[in-house]
Formats: C-alpha cells, structure tokens, sequence
C-alpha cells in the first residue's frame, strides 16, 4: 500500500493594528536573554521590525474571534512596540507584520512559544563571523551588538 504524504499548510501572516495585539500568558520565556528590551526598542527604531510576532486570535465565550489577537511567541518584540508606542515614537494603531496561527486542537501556544525559542540556532562558529571585524571597524556596528559580539569573543 502507498503511504501518502500529508501536505504542509502555512500560516498566513497579515499587518494588524498594533492596539489589536496583547501579550500571552501561554509566553514560555520568563527571563529575558540577550539583549535588553530597550536594546531592542532602538534596534527596531533603526532598521524597523525584521521578524513578525505569532499570534492566535481571541476567541468570545461563544468560540468566535473577537478582533484581537494574543501574541504568545515574540513576547520581547511586542514589549519593545509597546515601549516605543509609550514613547510616542510609533502610533497605536501601526501595522505589525504578524502570523497568525490557528492553532490545532492538539496543539496548544505554548508548543509555538517553545518551539521558536528552542528551534533557534544560537549564532556562534568556531572561527571569527567574516563582516563583524569591518562592521566595528567602519563604526556600523550599533545598538549594543559591538558589546555583544566582543563577549562572545565573535570579533
């Protein structure tokens, strides 16, 4: 008998509202790592939001969507927005690239928050990153990424 393969479905990702979008409890990461939130603020500030939030959307008490969504993994970056939004330095309504997931009945938020921070590859090599020394060098490496590569002895 032919096994058959079961066909990958996407998630579709859309612009929503940023006053549409709230934390979740279903977040994984309790600690932050890395960089500081304010870091982050001003990195985004900089070169703009490089990856989308995942979200699930709310549901009533009558299982239907109610217009905004619960961001369970990119807990840091929706901090940040919200951080620059209290600055005044993006609106409240801005557009925030997201992904929303539907998620299946077997499948709870907490899987997708633990798998984008499990999944990731930390950036590391057993030899110097090729551009980063430049990078310092030319004064193009802001944002707290210089202190960050230095530690990691990358430079």
């Amino acid at each position: 008998m032919a096994k058959t393969t079961r066909k990958v479905t996407l998630s579709s990702s859309r612009d929503i509202p940023f006053n549409k979008l709230a934390p979740s409890q279903s977040n994984v990461r309790r600690v932050k790592a890395g960089l500081s939130v304010e870091e982050l603020v001003e990195d985004i500030a900089r070169r703009g939001l490089l990856e989308s939030l995942n979200v699930q959307p709310v549901l009533d008490s009558q299982g239907k969507e109610n217009g905004t969504f619960e961001v369970p993994a990119g807990g840091r970056r929706y901090r940040a927005l919200e951080l620059l939004v209290q600055q005044k330095r993006l609106a409240k309504t801005a557009p925030v690239p997201c992904v929303v997931r539907e998620a299946p009945a077997d499948m709870l938020a907490e899987d997708d928050s633990l798998a984008e921070n499990v999944q990731r590859v930390p950036l590391h090599s057993p030899r110097p990153v090729p551009r980063l020394p430049d990078l310092a060098r030319e004064g193009k490496l802001g944002g707290g990424y210089r202190r960050l590569f230095c530690e990691r002895q990358w430079l």
